[in-house]
């Protein structure tokens, strides 16, 4: 007989901050750097634990340059060669404590992966990176890096319950990818009926994995700065976007004008727009789990870089965190059935 679990799952969407009496003076008082030394590879990060998500049309070199500068991260996508990796380390030496070479299980993979991490030998970050976490060929795939890479930090995903985080953790893998289905892009959940509210994901997750010592990511929900925030307030290490840095200059892919405005293509990286770019099309045995849309063209990512970091500085600010590390401490949801008011959603703001 099928299972039902009854208790209720939660979105961002579904909550707020509950704001707490502060001894901050000023938004500029909170620290958003963290210092995290992982369990397996025994490596120590200093950053702003905000991702830039491996899509290729977010996870780029030109990404990777602007926002490092910030301390943001970038897991950068597979599809670019070895020679293109030469190119950004040579230009970028400074950069490469900001990336992590990304890779899938497919034939080929872990030869190019390697080919890479030999070569470049200041990449000290991987993202092995599949839609589905949970099969045995993966959890196999994670423990084969581990073994070649003994003191290489390994990022895998997805997945979205405890017992899976759990088995990634002890099969080798220091930060695990939490999210199946929560993207602005993804379909999953349309075509498969497969997922888990994402909020409730992370906080589950994140108790697995500190249990062990290990860390998470939250990928993919974030329509805003403030659902970033209630993603580091659940009890994330890091926070993937993909969407709220879709549409910029250092994204992939050329402007297109349409009807006198400006627009970038921005899809899923299992939609048909990416299987016919890298796989010749959708193979037979599968549907497209992701969808293309056209975003707006923003100009440069400074922009919302900034706002995503003033957002969250805010956010900490109202909840009593001097450091981002101490908000999922401070952090209480309050249960909601109306967010914002949306009397003035559709007019056109001026800035």
């Amino acid at each position: 007989m099928p299972n039902i679990i009854n208790d209720i799952k939660l979105d961002f969407k579904d909550v707020l901050l509950r704001p707490k009496r502060s001894t901050l003076r000023s938004r500029a008082d909170v620290d958003l750097y963290r210092e995290i030394t992982f369990r397996n590879s025994k490596q120590t990060y200093k950053g702003i634990p905000v991702m830039a998500s491996n899509m290729d049309t977010v996870g780029t070199f030109e990404m990777a340059q602007a926002i490092g500068k910030h301390g943001l991260f970038t897991t950068v996508h597979k599809y670019y060669t070895l020679e293109d990796w030469k190119d950004f380390a040579a230009n970028n030496p400074e950069c490469l404590r900001y990336v992590a070479a990304s890779s899938g299980t497919a034939g080929g993979d872990f030869e190019r992966l390697t080919q890479i991490l030999t070569e470049i030998p200041g990449v000290t970050f991987i993202c092995l990176d599949v839609a589905n976490g949970y099969s045995q060929h993966f959890v196999e795939y994670v423990r084969k890096v581990r073994a070649a890479f003994p003191s290489h930090t390994i990022i895998a995903g997805n997945v979205v319950t405890g017992e899976m985080v759990e088995e990634l953790i002890l099969s080798g893998a220091d930060i695990i990818k939490v999210g199946i289905g929560p993207g602005s892009v993804c379909t999953t959940r349309m075509k498969t009926g497969v997922g888990y509210p994402q909020l409730s994901a992370v906080i589950e997750c994140a108790d697995a994995a500190h249990g062990l010592q290990g860390h998470i990511i939250s990928d993919g929900g974030c329509t805003c700065a403030g659902d970033v925030a209630k993603a580091f307030g659940a009890g994330a290490d890091f926070v993937m976007v993909g969407g709220m840095l879709a549409g910029h200059d250092q994204c992939g892919g050329e402007v297109i004008q349409k009807n006198g405005r400006k627009y970038k293509l921005f899809y899923g990286m299992s939609s048909s727009t990416a299987m016919e770019k890298y796989a010749g099309g959708v193979a037979e045995y599968r549907s497209s789990e992701g969808k293309t849309v056209e975003v707006p063209y923003k100009g440069d990512v400074e922009t919302t870089v900034l706002d995503i970091l003033g957002g969250l500085r805010s956010a900490c600010t109202y909840t009593g965190a001097a450091k981002l590390k101490e908000l999922p401490r401070r952090a209480t949801f309050i249960r909601c059935t109306q967010q914002v008011n949306q009397i003035y959603s559709n007019v056109a703001q001026s800035e």
